[in-house]
């Protein structure tokens, strides 16, 4: 008989990862399917980097490496944040991993003990909660509305903090909602961290993504206190779409990345070595596809919003980074698995529910997809919201 350890035996599936087996089934009979889950930009892998990667193959990087990571991308990934972040971090500070995701577990299993808070706002990703519990943390979750555009506000995060708070998450810009906070309320964020003393775990994987007057600041570059407090997550995935090649950093202060360290040297030794020095050149090389990606994602935004605008029961915020739309679904009187089940059956058109990131009343739309595959789930899920909506009426 298999007993599987309690930590796991109660780890939710992952509904971000792959499609719904429904789905699958649909494309597998050669249906149309409109998928708009996707959590990748729909774009390759720039070739300068994928040349890169090659070149280090044909020259026989292919053995292991240090667990850190190899010390050109180190320092790559240093000069990266200096130049763009106004955050000073020396190369030994930083610790590349298997993507963001592994960076952000890592941290959690070096920094938590049993019972310690971490403050996670909501919605959030959806991993954040399930990384702390693993870790024997608690997640403590501040839930968000559109009355505040989803966002945390300061007194909100002040009178969350308590003598176990261990770590604050902060996302900006946000998955799943694409808010963006703007320079004046991540200082005021700041302050409050630096008045309780606790560290504050900037996932700011989605920077490069932004639109309209929307700006990115760094928590930690505001000020050496804060600095002092921050932990800076970040990765190559979703600039440079290369979300297979899995590569994600840490950015912290040394005995945290030592011990980082230490830990992948125990379970994952170290990240591909071929890749690696593909990441060298995403950051060194031409940065033209970031420009040629945005423009991409911000014509699709304004294609989504537009066609959500003249859906009646259904609203949603406004995302000014990232590629996702948060919409709410609360006037169809439907819960979001339910809704996402029904809207891929009836109309064949995949999304995200709400509840894996802690908002049952939500879903996820992303579009980074075509503009086709846009075009017909759009529509899809106009004509099913409209007859939900009437039906509830």
């Amino acid at each position: 008989m298999t007993v599987l350890s309690r930590r796991v035996d109660q780890l939710p599936r992952s509904f971000t990862m792959g499609l719904p087996p429904v789905a699958r089934a649909m494309l597998a009979e050669g249906l149309e399917v409109s998928v708009l889950r996707a959590g990748q930009p729909d774009f390759a892998t720039p070739p300068h980097i994928v040349k890169a990667a090659i070149a280090a193959l044909e020259t026989g990087k292919t053995t292991y490496g240090p667990p850190a990571g190899v010390p050109a991308l180190r320092q790559a990934i240093a000069a990266k944040l200096w130049r763009e972040n106004h955050l000073r971090y020396e190369p030994e500070a930083i610790v590349v991993s298997n993507g963001a995701k592994q960076a952000l577990f890592n941290l959690m299993q070096v920094l938590l003990e049993p019972g310690d808070e971490v403050i996670i706002p909501a919605p959030y990703w959806l991993s954040y909660p399930h990384m702390v519990h693993l870790a024997g943390g608690k997640p403590l979750i501040l839930p968000t509305n559109q009355s505040t555009g989803y966002r945390i506000t300061p007194e909100q995060l002040q009178q969350a903090i308590t003598p176990r708070t261990r770590l604050v998450i902060f996302n900006s810009p946000s998955n799943p909602t694409g808010v963006v906070y703007t320079p004046a309320e991540v200082r005021a964020i700041a302050e409050v961290i630096v008045a309780a003393d606790v560290r504050v775990v900037a996932d700011e994987i989605y920077e490069h993504i932004l639109y309209g007057q929307a700006t990115h600041l760094s928590i930690g570059s505001i000020d050496p206190e804060i600095m002092a407090r921050t932990i800076t997550i970040n990765g190559l995935s979703k600039a440079y779409a290369m979300t297979g090649w899995r590569i994600g950093y840490v950015a912290a202060p040394l005995p945290i990345t030592r011990a980082v360290a230490t830990l992948q040297g125990h379970s994952t030794s170290n990240v591909c070595t071929f890749a690696q020095y593909g990441a060298i050149a995403a950051l060194e090389g031409p940065q033209d596809f970031l420009v040629m990606m945005r423009r991409a994602f911000a014509e699709r935004r304004q294609m989504v919003m537009k066609t959500l605008d003249e859906i009646p029961g259904v609203t949603y915020a406004h995302p000014d980074g990232a590629f996702y739309v948060w919409v709410d679904i609360s006037q169809t009187g439907l819960a979001s698995e339910a809704f996402c089940d029904r809207l891929l059956k009836e109309e064949r058109v995949a999304a995200v529910p709400g509840l894996a990131f802690g908002a049952d009343d939500h879903i996820r739309l992303s579009y980074a997809a075509d503009k086709e595959t846009l075009h017909r789930g759009l529509a899809g899920l106009r004509r099913f919201v409209q007859t939900q909506v009437q039906t509830h009426a």
